[in-house]
């Protein structure tokens, strides 16, 4: 499993109050023991708004995850070239647009994403209702690489959604408690626009949403897309990330083997020896 939406909230590194909010501490010590169950062999950590643009705490987070871990991140709107270069090597791979709870000017992000992207490859990553999303079309559309967090939100944004999916976005399978929609509907129709859309991820600890990932939510995950399960869990995520490919177990690890052979092979038994040897064969009787 690869959790594309994970946010640490590490009581060392600085908190910033948004509307009136701060979380819980919620470590990666926490997060582990959450998840013991499950194979967690990489993930996403994304920056929240109450982390504003610190660095420190997400350095030292990708520090201690180790490999298969990568960070989306909101950068101050005058960060340097050599800053984004810095991060990309402590394993940044994104920037995040958080529209829906941090005031921003739209344009000068755009700005900044073009040139992370020219630099070191970053996409963009949207915090967003979904019903902003026709309004930020010209935006949107100078952006080379974009993902949507939390299935776009709403209902009432799912056919701009769609849209962008068509064209190459990709979409996090996070946040149902925190969604205004039919969850499984909208799983179903994002992946028929684009098999490789959708990319799971926990949102753990789910801050202010309506409720907290639930492990069912990866079973509803996989009544939907079946058979695409693992790409969905983690192989959209690994290429959208620009990681290597997962290493998987075969489906069949013990394949069937010959029986064995004895060293008394089954020989025929002679005619003579049957029951009822010497006896024709009677017909069966006509039933009128």
């Amino acid at each position: 499993m690869f959790d594309a939406h994970v946010h640490i909230i590490d009581p060392r590194f600085p908190l910033i109050e948004n509307e009136g909010y701060l979380p819980d501490p919620y470590t990666i010590a926490d997060y582990r023991k959450r998840m013991e169950h499950f194979h967690v062999r990489g993930g996403a950590v994304v920056s929240a708004s109450f982390q504003g643009s610190d660095q420190s705490y997400l350095k030292a987070a990708l520090a201690a995850l180790g490999d298969g871990w990568v960070g989306v991140t909101r950068l101050d709107l005058d960060a340097t070239d050599d800053e984004i270069i810095e991060l990309d090597r402590a394993g940044v791979r994104a920037l995040r647009f958080n529209l829906k709870r941090a005031a921003a000017d739209i344009t000068e992000m755009t700005l900044q994403a073009l040139r992370a992207h020219e630099l070191a490859g970053w996409h963009v990553e949207l915090y967003i209702d979904g019903q902003m999303l026709a309004s930020l079309q010209p935006v949107i559309s100078k952006l080379p690489a974009l993902s949507i967090d939390h299935l776009g939100m709403s209902e009432e944004g799912l056919p701009y959604l769609l849209d962008l999916v068509d064209r190459g976005a990709r979409v996090k399978a996070t946040g149902f408690g925190r969604v205004d929609m039919d969850v499984a509907e909208t799983l179903r129709r994002i992946h028929a626009v684009n098999p490789g859309a959708l990319m799971f991820g926990s949102d753990l600890p789910g801050t202010r949403a309506g409720r907290p990932f639930r492990d069912a939510d990866v079973e509803l995950i996989w009544q939907v897309v079946g058979a695409d399960l693992h790409a969905v869990l983690e192989d959209n995520a690994r290429e959208f990330y620009r990681l290597p490919v997962a290493d998987r177990p075969a489906a069949d690890p013990l394949p069937t083997t010959p029986i064995p052979r004895t060293d008394n092979p089954t020989v025929p038994i002679p005619r003579d020896e049957l029951p009822g040897a010497g006896e024709h064969t009677r017909p069966l009787p006509v039933i009128e």
